[in-house]
C-alpha cells in the first residue's frame, strides 16, 4: 500500500521513523527498500528526522521525494545535533499513526521485517505489545560485537529486563507508549525496561542485520560503555521511583 497523504481522512495505521545525522550516501537505496515495503503495510507514513545534518543529508531526503520514490515523505529538522533519543521523540511525537517502527539510517536494518513486527504488535490478545528486533547474525566487526555482549549482559543483569538485545533500532510499539516515557538521551535502548515498566508486554523477533552501506558510526565502543552504565544507573533509579498503577477507573 502506497503512502498516505496528509489529509484527517487517511489518517496512517503505522508510522514508520527514522533519525539521520549525515547519512547523505544511504538515503536513496534505504528510501528505496521502504518504498518497496509499503505495499505489505496497512496505510503507512514515513518520516525522516535529520539530527542537525551538515553533509546534505537533507538534499538527499528532498530529492528522494521530488523524485517520487517517497512522494509523501516527511522531512524534519534538528537546528543542531540532539542525539538519537530526542530525534525519536521529535519523530514520534509529530507522527499520526497508532503504530511506530523505528530504524536506522544506515543501511543496517531491513524494511522486510516491518510487516512482520507490526503483525505481532496489532494481533496480540491483550494489551499491545513492544517488540524488539533481535540481531540474531550480527554483521559488525568483531569489537563492536564484544562489547554489544557486554553492554546487553551488564543491562540484563542489572535491570532484569528480559530482553536480549537493546541495541537494534528495529523496533515497533504504540505510540501513546512511547510518548508517557521520560525524556533523557539513550532512552531507545531502554524501551524494554521503562517500557515493561509501565506494563507493556516484550516480544522479541529475529531480524535481519546487515553492513553498514556508507560511511562509518558515529559511535565508539569506549564512549559506548561510559555513556551506557550511566544510563543503566540512571534507569534503576527512575523505575525505582515510578509510582505506576495497575488500573485506573472512574466513577
Amino acid at each position: 500500500m502506497q503512502e498516505t497523504g496528509n489529509g484527517a481522512d487517511d489518517r496512517p495505521v503505522v508510522s514508520i521513523i527514522a533519525v539521520v545525522l549525515d547519512e547523505r550516501d544511504n538515503i536513496r537505496p534505504l528510501c528505496q527498500e521502504i518504498a518497496a515495503s509499503l505495499a505489505d503495510l496497512p496505510a503507512a507514513e514515513v518520516l525522516f528526522v535529520d539530527d542537525g545534518s551538515t553533509d546534505g543529508t537533507v538534499a538527499a531526503l528532498e530529492a528522494v521525494r521530488q523524485d517520487g520514490i517517497l512522494p509523501d515523505l516527511r522531512i524534519i529538522s534538528h537546528d543542531r545535533a540532539c542525539g538519537k533519543s530526542a530525534g525519536l521523540r521529535t519523530g514520534i511525537a509529530a507522527a499520526r499513526g497508532e503504530w511506530v517502527i523505528t530504524l536506522d539510517g544506515d543501511g543496517q536494518d531491513n524494511p522486510v521485517d516491518f510487516a512482520p513486527m507490526l503483525g505481532l504488535c496489532r494481533s496480540a490478545s491483550g494489551r499491545a505489545p513492544l517488540v524488539v528486533g533481535v540481531r540474531t547474525k550480527r554483521q559488525d566487526n568483531i569489537s563492536r560485537r564484544l562489547a554489544s555482549r557486554f553492554a546487553n549482559g551488564l543491562r540484563r543483569r542489572l535491570l532484569d529486563d528480559g530482553c536480549p538485545d537493546t541495541g537494534a533500532s528495529l523496533k515497533a510499539f504504540r505510540r501513546e507508549d512511547f510518548l508517557c516515557l521520560p525524556q533523557f538521551e539513550g532512552l531507545h535502548r531502554f524501551l524494554p525496561s521503562l517500557m515493561g515498566r509501565r506494563g507493556v508486554p516484550l516480544v522479541c523477533m529475529p531480524v535481519h542485520h546487515r553492513n553498514r552501506l556508507h560511511g562509518s558510526s558515529k559511535y565508539t565502543n569506549f564512549n559506548r560503555a561510559l555513556v551506557g552504565i550511566r544510563d543503566i544507573l540512571g534507569v534503576m533509579w527512575l523505575n525505582s521511583r515510578a509510582r505506576i498503577p495497575k488500573r485506573v477507573t472512574e466513577r
